[in-house]
């Protein structure tokens, strides 16, 4: 914006109505480039109009008083420039500039009188307020008056909302009287409020779950309800934007929410932009699913769209679906920045359990750094391949022939045959396949030799994972690719938002439904989110496979008898099925139940993750002998795999888990803390009372014997 050094350059504004505020003046940068300030100039008798105006902000509504003020007289100054002012008042937001609120710290007594008749209701409803502006009557033209804006956001010096709607500490009146609410219902009314679920419904949860402390009460209802509306009035008025400038609103929001922050690095010239995102509950969540279990990286998504690409760790849950516990934000996917933000997040779990572990890790790109992760699983993005086919290929003929001549390519690496050769007949032969071969030569061609060694070297992940994280991966389109936020894509804070609001609070909703067997719909649905388990409700007999070339299988329709969809290829990765959710791109449930049945028949080649698992094993057995050290290793890898296999399949097989913790080796903590792994020590179960009562009765007899061996 172009700086004015000259009053008499700016013109005179009046805008219609009889009031109007900030917004409805244009405003323009007056002095120097070294210092100036915002500034518009209006009709002198029209100041009060402007107040008001201000006052009557919407989001944060206020009221301004006189912090300080001067006047001159008319005749006073014999030479004079013409930004001098006839008089000159400072008004401040009457919620500051002191900061009464919790936290907040008081000023010292002023030495002048301050006008305090029409502050704020009450002197702890100050909160820091830090927006401010002055108003010059100008001496050169006392009927005109310079507004001069020196802090147009009513924030406090951190920058945050410090008051009205949108204040997340200021809920409203009687709100300190409000009766407890747990972390856990407070979660729930939030998630059900950013899910855009009716507020009737919202409140009649809230109310039932603060029945569960406090009992039934008219006066508890009637806080609880105002407490809704008044938290749905901020989280429904909440914005993206804490500043104009995307980089300066992330580092806001990245100081107010330090405890869901775990790494945080800002652009330079030096460090490229990373953000770890981790809010408590995802904590939680990555150490009771994720310990000695699986971690999955969904790492390309927003690559185009984004301004920053988004990676997503995944752990498992109790029903194997992919849950989201970290999200890190960044272009970088050198060695030192994973490192970086990946030592953060570990050592901010063992923080919280020192025996935390974790037994592997899927990537979905062969291009990731794995020595930053040590154990790893790995995951093929083979939907790539098979949406892309979809997409570029119209005939639905030449699309199975495709597919089963990639399966090929792909089983090659574990037949001893050259991959590369069948690659270069799949050029050949569907050489007027025109658009998938350009994007099929431009994107994995060059990658191909990079993948079959990581394929040789890695284990790879089963249907089952690849569902759940396909399963995450389109809720995330879904909640994120919404047409009305199509213009905000390019913005960190937005995206940290919708993360951190939207799909936070679905994936708790979606968990706290399961475990407490409550939001009936919200469970059926959550149940249902994968492939593999919308598979599982299929019954064996709905399926019929081909007995002669084992080229295609059948599967009845559960809804309508009268349909059967067709999967061809049966038995493979590479199946393709004719429904609509496969005719996407995407692995249906006909595929993975058909994949289940021929997975149990030796007629059918087995899945590349089995293929993967055999081909590790023997690797581990071809250990040269003379080489002790390698020998050793590859003999202790395999017990420890073998011993964790046997417990597995003795659990799942047990009917009583209390004959298999009754089984478990006693392990020696301490001398006096001796108990059996899963056995709690009957001790630390007592009241303390009791405890210290059994240990004095003890002392006092120890000392009865001493004194009767003393008189013997």
């Amino acid at each position: 914006m172009e700086i004015v050094e000259s009053i008499p350059d700016l013109a005179v504004q009046d805008p219609p109505g009889e009031d109007f505020s900030a917004s409805d003046l244009s405003w323009t940068k007056f002095g120097t480039e070294e210092r100036h300030d915002d500034v518009a100039l209006i009709h002198y008798d029209r100041v009060d109009a402007f107040i008001i105006g201000e006052c009557c902000n919407v989001e944060f509504p206020t009221r301004f008083h006189i912090e300080r003020g001067r006047k001159r007289s008319k005749g006073s100054l014999k030479e004079y420039k013409p930004d001098e002012y006839l008089e000159h008042r400072l008004y401040w937001c009457s919620f500051g500039p002191e900061n009464y609120g919790e936290g907040g710290g008081i000023l010292p007594s002023r030495r002048y009188r301050l006008n305090t008749r029409n502050r704020a209701a009450r002197p702890q409803s100050m909160r820091g307020c830090t927006c401010h502006f002055i108003v010059k009557r100008l001496y050169a033209r006392p009927s005109l008056a310079l507004l001069i804006y020196n802090n147009r956001r009513h924030v406090n010096k951190s920058g945050f909302v410090c008051h009205g709607p949108l204040d997340r500490d200021a809920i409203g009146p009687g709100a300190k009287n409000i009766p407890y609410i747990c972390n856990e219902i407070q979660q729930q009314t939030m998630s059900m409020i950013y899910l855009g679920i009716p507020e009737e419904n919202v409140l009649a949860k809230h109310i039932e779950g603060i029945q569960r402390y406090c009992g039934s009460d008219a006066k508890v209802n009637s806080l609880a309800a105002q407490y809704v509306h008044k938290l749905g009035m901020i989280i429904k008025r909440s914005t993206h934007e804490l500043d104009l400038d995307d980089q300066a609103s992330i580092r806001l929001w990245v100081e107010r929410n330090k405890k869901s922050v775990f790494f945080y690095q800002d652009a330079s010239e030096n460090d490229p932009f990373i953000l770890g995102v981790q809010t408590e509950w995802q904590l939680l969540q990555m150490i009771r699913f994720g310990h000695r279990s699986l971690i999955a990286a969904d790492s390309t998504f927003g690559i185009k769209k984004l301004k920053y690409p988004l990676c997503t760790l995944l752990v498992f849950d109790s029903r194997q679906h992919a849950l989201p516990v970290a999200w890190i934000i960044t272009r970088t996917i050198a060695k030192p920045d994973v490192s970086k933000w990946m030592k953060a997040l570990h050592d901010r779990v063992l923080a919280v359990d020192p025996t935390w572990k974790v037994n592997g890790f899927l990537v979905d790109d062969a291009a990731a750094e794995i020595d930053p992760i040590r154990q790893n699983s790995y995951s093929l993005p083979f939907l790539s391949w098979l949406r892309n086919i979809i997409k570029k290929c119209s005939n639905i003929e030449v699309q199975r022939e495709i597919f089963k001549r990639l399966g090929n390519i792909v089983y090659r690496i574990w037949d001893g045959t050259d991959p590369f050769v069948a690659l270069e007949e799949l050029s050949q032969d569907f050489v007027d396949q025109i658009a998938f071969l350009q994007y099929f030569k431009a994107t994995w061609v060059p990658k191909f030799e990079m993948w079959v060694t990581t394929m040789k070297t890695l284990p790879l992940a089963s249907q089952e994972a690849s569902g759940a994280i396909e399963a995450y991966h389109v809720k995330l389109k879904v909640r994120l690719y919404d047409d009305s936020h199509l213009g905000a894509l390019q913005r960190v804070d937005w995206l940290v938002h919708k993360l951190t609001t939207e799909l936070h609070s679905s994936y708790w909703l979606d968990r706290y439904a399961d475990e407490s067997d409550s939001f009936q719909n919200v469970k059926a649905e959550y149940i249902a989110t994968t492939s593999w388990n919308r598979a599982l409700q299929i019954p064996d007999a709905a399926v019929t496979l081909d007995c002669k070339n084992n080229s295609f299988a059948k599967v009845l329709s559960q809804k309508d008898s009268t349909i059967a969809r067709l999967v061809w290829n049966p038995g493979s990765e590479f199946a393709h099925c004719d429904c609509e959710w496969s005719m996407q791109g995407n692995l249906c449930k006909h595929v993975i139940k058909v994949n289940m049945i021929c997975g149990n028949l030796q007629s059918y080649r087995p899945s590349m993750s089995f293929q993967s698992f055999n081909e590790i094993l023997d690797s581990l057995s071809k250990k040269p002998v003379d080489d002790s050290i390698a020998l050793d290793l590859s003999t202790a890898w395999t017990h420890q795999m073998l011993d964790q296999i046997r417990k597995l399949v003795e659990l799942n097989q047990a009917n009583n888990i209390g004959t298999i913790v009754n089984n478990m080796p006693l392990r020696w903590v301490a001398k006096k803390g001796r108990t059996s792994v899963g056995r709690p020590s009957t001790l630390a179960l007592l009241p303390s009372s009791v405890n210290n009562n059994s240990t004095s009765s003890a002392a006092k007899k120890k000392q009865k014997r001493k004194r009767l061996s003393r008189l013997c």
